[in-house]
């Protein structure tokens, strides 16, 4: 057996469903009928993010609750076509309530990338791979 690579859902432990449905909504996302006041599901073009509590989160993965501090090793990342368009995107995010984190600037890969904090902390790295361009669809297409 294996698994088809691929993420159907990814889902953000948060303090407040409410408030952190709110941000994601100011920022352009697109709340499904699905969602309650218990659980908020957005359209992914092609994957879902989901808000729970994250309590209850980690309830029903079975673990003890923590709270945050400092980096737990994981982002998400939007990619964009250029420069402008990620300086564009970021001053968005922060207009919206993000936590500016690191403002785009030119980095060692050869790249362009920013970072912003959600209103629980989840980073999102906007960036622009000159390397890696994406199709009409906004995928990022890798080699073989």
């Amino acid at each position: 057996m294996s698994f088809d690579p691929r993420i159907t859902m990814i889902t953000l432990g948060v303090a407040d469903v409410a408030v952190a449905t709110a941000f994601y909504q100011r920022l352009g996302f697109k709340r499904s009928s699905a969602s309650n006041d218990s659980v908020t599901f957005f359209h992914m073009n092609g994957t879902v993010l989901g808000l729970f509590g994250r309590d209850a989160l980690a309830a029903d993965a079975g673990q003890e609750p923590t709270r945050r501090h400092g980096f737990e090793g994981v982002t998400l990342a939007h990619n964009f076509g250029s420069r402008t368009e990620v300086d564009t995107a970021w001053e968005f995010a922060v207009e919206c309530g993000a936590k500016p984190v690191k403002k785009p600037h030119e980095v060692f890969w050869g790249g362009y990338s920013g970072y912003f904090a959600d209103p629980d902390g989840h980073l999102w790295e906007l960036a622009h791979n000159p390397f890696m361009p994406l199709g009409e669809d906004g995928h990022m297409s890798l080699p073989d």
